[in-house]
């Protein structure tokens, strides 16, 4: 999976303007006998844009699920020129004999922990990064009964612990209303098992999956996390979304352009320019 990219530009001969932006990366790919993808790092806050330069745009895409001995595949990072950079989210830990393939992996918000194949035993979810998202939860393996993955960690929440009877479910996103209506971003996948998998974290985490099912992807667009599997291959991570947005008559072209309440928005989900 491949990051997109876009231009965006100031309005000629106009004075410096206020905008409210929110970026989300891509979320995290589930693993197998494992835990979910953690979601895409997310930032927003308020910045200004300078006439005459150009930003570059990045969306950064979901993670691939793994297959085998092998941790979910991180998302890719989003950014908004040099004013905001969110990380993706951390792949979902898998099965195996060492902690480099058992733990989730760190990232925006990290990916839920898999299942050792020392029992009994349990694996550490990733670490997520301040302040865009938060851990994944561990797994939880005796290698003989049960093998349940750790949620994988949201925007606003950690992933869930797996516990001997069920995976960890996914942590919660975050709620943001820059389109005018609220929606929820960057929700955690949830663990795969061979009893109870995990459900995904609101914000667009996938849904963990029990024996050879096949896992949720995360949503895309959303930085949703990808759900772990048991014996599938794990879920794909959703790809993340830039959206900016500021008061008064539209300034410029490029994105999807939609207006609400006095502002115009430009929604950037695929490589595109904006110009004044």
């Amino acid at each position: 999976m491949f990051a997109t990219h876009a231009i965006f530009q100031t309005a000629s001969g106009k004075p410096p303007y206020a905008i409210s932006y929110l970026v989300v990366a891509g979320g995290g790919g589930g693993g197998t006998y494992a835990g979910g993808g953690g979601g895409g790092g997310l930032l927003t806050s308020t910045a200004n844009l300078t006439p005459f330069t150009t930003y570059t745009v990045t969306v950064g895409a979901g993670g691939a699920g793994s297959s085998g001995s092998a941790v979910g595949s991180n998302g890719s990072n989003s950014s908004l020129g040099s004013i905001a950079a969110s990380i993706g989210g951390g792949g979902g830990g898998a099965e195996g004999s060492t902690s480099a393939i058992f733990t989730g992996v760190t990232g925006g918000s990290g990916g839920g922990g898999g299942s050792s194949s020392i029992a009994p035993s349990t694996a550490a979810g990733g670490a997520g990064i301040s302040p865009q998202g938060f851990a994944g939860g561990s797994g939880n393996a005796d290698n003989a009964t049960y093998r349940n993955g750790g949620g994988g960690g949201g925007s606003s929440a950690v992933g869930t612990n797996a516990t001997t009877g069920a995976a960890g479910n996914g942590g919660a996103g975050t709620s943001n209303s820059i389109t005018g209506s609220a929606v929820t971003y960057a929700g955690g996948g949830g663990g795969g098992a061979n009893t109870t998998a995990g459900s995904g974290g609101a914000g667009g985490g996938g849904a963990g999956a029990i024996s050879s099912n096949a896992p949720g992807n995360g949503t895309a667009n959303t930085g949703g996390g990808g759900g772990g599997a048991f014996t599938n291959t794990g879920g794909t991570g959703g790809s993340g979304v830039v959206i900016i947005s500021y008061l008064g008559a539209q300034r410029g072209t490029g994105g999807t352009v939609t207006t609400s309440g006095g502002y115009t928005i430009h929604t950037f989900t695929s490589s595109s320019t904006y110009t004044s």
